[in-house]
């Protein structure tokens, strides 16, 4: 199926590994070009290696407003053009509430909400001077659906990234603005490394999920791609559940 997105510009943050580097190849994969952000420069120049010329890394600490206020116009000075943005990047740390630091909240808000807004409204600003038809994908979380202990902080920050999601679709829908999210459950990456190394309790997460098993990251590259192609052009302020039917049956 051509999805119609060979020579599309797509800024992806969180891009060196996990769920944005899988979404990344499979954009290069179908013809796009993706301009890469992380922290980890070692990982962005391998995956540059992926498909020279097609994907330009960018170093930038997500918690930084001033660099994250950047990306846009770093993506158009590269390839002279944008009309997609994968708001990926995030951070989920484990914590007990009642004793973390109030600054834990305030950081993973800054990088799962704030730089996304910032990257978002840079995006619309740019999409609506040269009438382009863009759209803008937030990474979200089931656990922005269902609130989960240990991860206040993110679960927090998930769920407003849900809401500012289905707000900007609204607002922005009369210039031609798509907005949408994508909730992933457990993938098999690095982020869930804890769960992975421990046969128990791998063994009693798998029994939460009906498919019986984690997701493959390059399961979700389909479905980014689709939100980024024109071909998804009336779908607007939806979330996409990929988890394996977890969420289904709390």
């Amino acid at each position: 199926m051509d999805l119609k997105i060979k020579d599309s510009v797509v800024l992806v943050t969180g891009a060196s590994r996990g769920l944005g580097n899988a979404i990344s190849k499979y954009l290069v994969d179908e013809g796009a070009y993706v301009v890469a952000v992380a922290r980890s420069e070692s990982d962005l120049e391998e995956l540059a290696l992926y498909a020279p010329g097609r994907v330009h890394p960018v170093v930038c600490d997500m918690a930084n407003k001033s660099d994250v206020s950047l990306l846009v116009d770093k993506t158009i000075d590269k390839f002279e053009c944008l009309h997609a943005v994968v708001n990926n990047a995030g951070m989920a740390p484990a914590e007990n509430f009642l004793e973390s630091d109030i600054s834990t909240m305030e950081t993973v808000l800054s990088v799962n909400l704030i730089a996304p807004a910032v990257i978002a409204k840079s995006a619309a600003n740019y999409f609506i001077s040269e009438n382009i038809k863009g759209s803008i994908i937030n990474i979200a979380s089931t656990s922005g659906l269902k609130g989960k202990a240990s991860l206040v902080s993110y679960s927090s920050s998930k769920g407003a990234l849900l809401r500012f999601t289905e707000s900007l679709a609204v607002e922005w829908a009369r210039h031609g603005i798509r907005v949408n999210a994508i909730a992933p459950g457990a993938f098999v990456t690095s982020a869930q490394s804890a769960v992975l190394e421990n046969e128990s309790i791998l063994k009693a997460r798998l029994k939460k999920i009906p498919q019986r098993r984690m997701g493959d990251p390059e399961e979700i590259g389909p479905l980014t791609a689709y939100l980024v192609s024109p071909l998804s052009s009336f779908v607007t302020g939806s979330c996409f559940v990929i988890d394996g039917g977890e969420v289904s049956k709390l």
